[in-house]
């Protein structure tokens, strides 16, 4: 129970003096002393009665509550029946260690509040098991996993006072019981659990932020991915497991109270292997679109496939949609884990606006895989027009942004030993387009893989013809070419500090106009040309010459 309930309580005629924010604290337990220093007695988590006989003077509220607060008791009750009013120097030392205070009216007696808390904390346990035995019938017989995630998580609000949310492991929130989490907590909770998950930390596994301590449970399906109960290898299935996110600290907790939390986990596990089971049509829709296009089917044949597939996916369009394509690529170093289920999953969660609730817009999204390649067919509404004006669509996915709300937490679940390289496509509105977006869409992928970083993207307008080369240069000949031009400027650098790497990308970004960049570097023109003249003088190159000059813009690129 939580010191809020004891406040709401009337007949326990509890006043409140100070520590409003720390209400959510939860009772353990009650004790009641009046001795200067009852720490010997105290485990933490009590709620202290006290009748105030240790005080004789002001300066003794101090080093009172300061005992308490170290002991980590939920907070204080002080008796109205010896003094009168709860003096003010009590008042300020329990906002001084932030410990909530109560004034208990002289006609209650503290058997009462006693006998109430342990009545309350004493039952917890007992009603622990009876709720989840409740909540398993009534999430099995009323219809399909009883209402989903969000019925399971009112009960655990309404019976035990556990705030929870299931997150996605990009953290979107897809239930929750009251107020939504803040999307920067719930990605930092997602990145938390994925790295605890890598790393082979036992759960449950506890953050703190914002000075609110969660526990983090996983949320294992058994379906697709999984042999058995439990997958081959965690890599297998750490990017597209759901977990559940409870506003308390499990770190204390009885085993009963745990086994309770892991059969939750379990029955929304249920309805986590259901709904994946219901995407079975979308990708079947989307394998045999790929399948059509990939064959160099007609395009009348791949037209009409797509109108099968619109229904389904925009349900009431009353205009064949626009479309695009997006391609991603798992990678783990070794290449012993299967990359294409993975990258399957995962891409139908980062197709979903992360500050959307629920699951439902990925209901709405197509995703096949072959190999270890992931490829979405997303349906776009074309926005009306003209009669006959052609007018193109303005909710077109951008590579640049699609990957910027999670790339957190997939990095923190790829670790030092996973990659993600995603490329999307321009939008087309015919099949005969949709072949040219699908090698579009590859060939940014493999843009967005020539980069550094473990979560790479890269979009259609990327493709500027010396991009389209670059993916197809071997490794190692990029870096000798960049070796070449760029490591006797970097050596000069570093040696005399004279930033010829800063000057070099700022004059070619100018255009080699002389005054420009000497304004952009804040420099005298006669300087920026004598740091130019010692570029060239240590590359043997000449940067008045076209080709010099774009051997150094791809050298810069490269690097």
């Amino acid at each position: 129970m939580r010191l809020r309930a004891l406040l709401e309580t009337e007949a326990l005629g509890l006043r409140l003096l100070g520590g409003e924010e720390e209400l959510d604290r939860t009772v353990r337990g009650v004790m009641t002393t009046d001795l200067r220093d009852p720490s010997r007695y105290l485990s933490g988590g009590e709620l202290v009665l006290t009748g105030l006989a240790w005080r004789r003077n002001s300066a003794d509220s101090e080093p009172f509550v300061r005992i308490l607060a170290s002991a980590g008791v939920a907070g204080l009750a002080a008796g109205e029946a010896e003094l009168g009013d709860i003096p003010d120097d009590l008042v300020t030392a329990c906002l001084r260690n932030r410990l909530p205070l109560f004034a208990v009216n002289e006609d209650v007696a503290f058997a009462t509040i006693t006998e109430y808390v342990v009545r309350q904390v004493s039952g917890e346990r007992a009603g622990d098991l009876a709720a989840v035995v409740d909540r398993h019938r009534r999430l099995m017989t009323s219809g399909p996993a009883g209402g989903g995630p969000d019925v399971v998580l009112d009960l655990l609000t309404t019976d035990l006072d556990l705030r929870a949310w299931v997150l996605s492991p990009t953290g979107r929130q897809i239930a929750g019981a009251g107020e939504p989490l803040a999307p920067g907590i719930c990605a930092a909770l997602a990145s938390e659990h994925l790295a605890a998950v890598r790393t082979g930390r036992r759960g449950p596994h506890r953050i703190s932020l914002q000075g609110i301590t969660y526990s983090l449970f996983p949320i294992r399906g058994h379906g697709r991915g999984a042999a058995g109960p439990v997958a081959r290898d965690v890599r297998e299935s750490v990017l597209s497991d759901w977990l559940l996110a409870v506003e308390a600290d499990a770190g204390d907790w009885p085993a009963e109270r745990l086994d309770l939390l892991q059969g939750v986990t379990q029955l929304i596990a249920v309805e986590r292997d259901r709904r994946d089971a219901a995407r079975t049509v979308r990708r079947r829709l989307a394998q045999e679109v790929l399948e059509l296009v990939q064959t160099g089917a007609p395009p009348a044949e791949i037209a009409a496939r797509l109108r099968v597939a619109a229904p389904v996916l925009l349900p009431g369009l009353g205009s064949a949609p626009h479309w695009q394509v997006v391609v991603a690529r798992v990678d783990w170093d070794g290449g012993d884990i299967a990359g294409g289920p993975v990258a399957q999953s995962l891409l139908e969660e980062i197709l979903v606006d992360p500050s959307v609730s629920g699951p439902e817009p990925s209901d709405r999204i197509a995703v096949a895989h072959a190999g270890d390649e992931a490829i979405a067919l997303v349906p776009l509404p074309a926005p009306a027009g003209e009669p006959g004006e052609e007018k193109g669509p303005d909710t077109a996915l951008h590579a640049e942004t699609l990957l910027a709300a999670v790339r957190d937490p997939l990095a923190a679940g790829l670790a030092d030993d996973g990659r993600l390289t995603l490329g999307v496509s321009a939008a087309v509105s015919s099949a005969e387009g949709l072949r040219g977006a699908l090698e579009e869409a590859r060939h940014a992928r493999r843009v967005a893989a020539a980069r550094p970083g473990r979560v790479c993207a890269a979009g259609h307008h990327e493709l500027a013809s010396h991009v389209l080369l670059l993916p197809f240069v071997p490794d190692d000949v990029r870096r000798a070419f960049t070796a070449r031009l760029l490591d006797p400027l970097r050596d000069y650098d570093r040696r005399h500090r004279a930033e010829l790497i800063p000057t070099l990308e700022a004059f070619l970004d100018c255009d080699g106009s002389w005054t420009r960049c000497a304004t952009r570097l804040h420099l005298h023109v006669n300087t920026l040309r004598y740091r130019v003249g010692r570029i060239e003088q240590l590359t043997a190159r000449d940067l008045s010459r076209l080709e010099d000059k774009l051997d150094f813009f791809l050298a810069l690129r490269m690097s």
